[in-house]
């Protein structure tokens, strides 16, 4: 907190702690005019009701004087007055750090008989696979979905289904989850030009059985010799390299025509962030055993 809004913070509190103090006190001690019945002479309802004057009960001053004692308190012992840290030395962060820490010694005890165990034997485990999926949703799910089923609008894939761009084996998931993963599928547009385009799309659509122009997809085939690199002469990909199978029913991007076109002409980018430095080695085994479970579903708990 720089100097100028620390100094601001204790104005404020100064000011309005010293107003709410003034107020407590003169209420104790100031003297309202009565009359000789006690009454200040403000009535209502014709003079049914009259307003009187009565000493504040002792038990709301001994209250009032309470929270001013433990407010001022406060600001001792805690921060909150500008940038004092206060006498206790407690911070916010700090305690954060060790829930934190503590989090983890129970972690790593629960994961304590399962080291080295793979993925797809943890993947067996109801408390590990819970687990799994309490970290899932905390550190994946804006992508991937609560229930891992991916984003077209994304790229982010379905995680729950047999389809997998680099391997869905314990060790692969891992290594995605560890270092992440970077995809990336050159625009072709410039080089096939517009037409082009539009015939290996719909080259990419007759692969998986769908509705296409038999002629365009003819010409289509040609050209996708320049595709052949990376998604194989028959179109199944390349785990190795991350390529997607165009010959299944699973679209990373959707599979309408316009968005495979998109595809081939503008190209995709899609990156899966390295969780290495965020996670513990442990965390990550847990959500690739709950990604796992969910994968095979005949194989995994529940």
């Amino acid at each position: 907190m720089s100097t100028f809004w620390s100094g601001w913070v204790m104005l404020l509190v100064t000011f309005n702690l010293g107003i709410t103090l003034f107020l407590f006190l003169w209420g104790l001690r100031v003297r309202i005019p009565t009359l000789p019945d006690g009454t200040t002479g403000h009535v209502w309802a014709n003079g049914v009701l009259r307003e009187g004057v009565r000493p504040l009960p002792l038990w709301w001053v001994l209250v009032s004087a309470a929270m001013f004692i433990a407010g001022i308190g406060y600001l001792v012992l805690y921060p909150g007055f500008g940038s004092h840290r206060g006498v206790l030395g407690w911070t916010s962060q700090a305690e954060l750090a060790a829930d934190i820490e503590a989090n983890h010694a129970k972690l790593e005890q629960l994961l304590a008989a399962h080291r080295n165990e793979p993925v797809e034997q943890l993947a067996r485990e109801p408390g590990i696979v819970r687990l799994g999926h309490r970290i899932f949703l905390d550190n994946c799910a804006a992508c991937h979905g609560k229930q891992a089923r991916g984003s077209q609008a994304i790229g982010a894939p379905d995680l729950t289904d047999s389809d997998w761009l680099h391997g869905g084996s314990g060790e692969a998931l891992l290594a995605t989850i560890l270092d992440g993963r970077r995809g990336a599928m050159p625009p072709m547009g410039a080089a096939l030009g517009a037409t082009g385009v539009e015939q290996v799309a719909q080259y990419v659509l007759s692969l998986s059985g769908r509705a296409s122009d038999p002629v365009k997809a003819a010409m289509g085939k040609q050209q996708f010799a320049a595709c052949a690199a990376c998604h194989g002469p028959d179109g199944k990909g390349n785990q190795a390299l991350g390529a997607p199978n165009l010959t299944d029913h699973l679209w990373l991007y959707g599979g309408a025509l316009a968005r495979v076109e998109q595809t081939i002409r503008e190209g995709r980018n899609g990156e899966m962030p390295a969780f290495r430095t965020r996670l513990s080695e442990s965390e990550v085994r847990a959500v690739a055993a709950w990604v796992y479970a969910g994968a095979h579903p005949g194989q995994g708990a529940q």
